[in-house]
């Protein structure tokens, strides 16, 4: 199984699983992100031999390549991950996003036979939603759509791509999307809402539920973009990974497909309705600055994930409570391990 940006928080949590079902995993990742290189150290340490890590960058095609040999599965994770990072650099992030995609494709495409693989795009794709009439209700926005309530954003949507991250993104998915298309290639690619859970460095750019997380923990104050009445489905990590392996498990019937993949409407917080949980978990409530909305910031987004489920059977297990608490016992018990690793030295 090969893994690029494998040592990230989601492809960490992939590796361990497909690892401890007794599987060889290949990681393709440059550990350019920080804690990244944390993860990779702790699956050779769980792992040893069954985990081999290579360590390149998927611009670079040879990186690729070399990577790839053996591969009998793809989840093409590595990215640029960072709407603020786009707006500053976005011909670095089309690079990654963009050119590493088809570096991915085109060494797949040149095998014998060309492995199966999963790509993960995101809900920024859909653009700002701005068109979506809003009210307010308690701490959150809600649509006034019924349906659109009830079910979330379909891939029916038509797209509508913002900021350099989100045409990236879409331009590198459309690619994955024509490649099972017009060279017959097992490809499909999931739209990704919020993801969260272990081995999340969560920053205020990318992660914001880990970011919330680690800022209270330290005690520092959390600093909402807007009023803090947005939206977001949450998907717990490991419910993310059963959708994975039901993709591959079923990627003769749903190839050259796009998936939206998050909580849904079941699994749903606003920004200041996270901050009164964590709250509740520490007993003491975080202090809140207040910016102005950032560009392509979403007041709402709910993934509809029917689709999905139809052709998969895949559901999600784990709750938005239940998920948070588990995240940030992982994140107070790293913490003291670092602490006494520390100490002890």
């Amino acid at each position: 199984m090969l893994i690029t940006g494998g040592s990230g928080f989601i492809g960490t949590n992939l590796a361990h699983r497909l690892l401890s079902q007794g599987r060889s995993v290949t990681i393709l990742d440059d550990l350019s992100r920080a804690g990244v290189d944390q993860n990779a150290i702790w699956l050779q340490q769980e792992f040893g031999r069954k985990v081999r890590i290579v360590v390149g960058d998927v611009r670079n095609y040879d990186d690729v390549r070399r990577a790839l040999k053996d591969a009998e599965q793809i989840f093409h994770f590595a990215a640029q991950v960072a709407v603020t990072t786009s707006m500053v650099d976005p011909r670095t992030d089309f690079d990654i996003n963009v050119g590493g995609t088809l570096n991915v494709l085109e060494a797949a495409r040149t095998m014998t036979t060309p492995p199966p693989l999963v790509y993960t795009s995101t809900n920024k794709v859909y653009g700002g939603l701005q068109d979506v009439p809003l009210e307010a209700s308690g701490k959150r926005y809600q649509p006034v759509d019924t349906k659109l309530r009830e079910s979330g954003v379909s891939e029916a949507r038509s797209l509508d791509f913002h900021t350099p991250y989100g045409c990236s993104k879409g331009a590198a998915e459309q690619y994955v999307l024509d490649y099972a298309r017009s060279f017959g290639m097992s490809a499909v690619v999931f739209r990704m809402s919020c993801i969260y859970g272990p081995h999340q460095f969560g920053t205020e750019d990318q992660g914001w539920v880990a970011h919330f997380l680690i800022r209270a923990i330290e005690g520092k104050p959390i600093t909402l973009y807007g009023d803090g009445m947005q939206v977001r489905d949450i998907l717990f990590v490991e419910d993310l990974v059963d959708a994975f392996l039901a993709a591959q498990e079923h990627m003769p019937k749903i190839s050259g497909q796009a998936f939206n993949i998050g909580g849904g409407p079941e699994r749903t917080t606003s920004l200041l309705e996270l901050v009164d949980t964590i709250w509740h978990l520490r007993g003491q409530k975080p202090r809140l600055y207040f910016e102005p909305s950032r560009t392509g910031d979403q007041r709402y987004y709910v993934s509809d994930t029917s689709k999905f489920r139809e052709a998969t059977g895949w559901q999600p297990r784990v709750c938005a409570r239940d998920g948070v608490r588990r995240l940030f016992d992982w994140l107070v018990e790293s913490r003291r391990v670092v602490t006494e690793e520390l100490a002890a030295s």
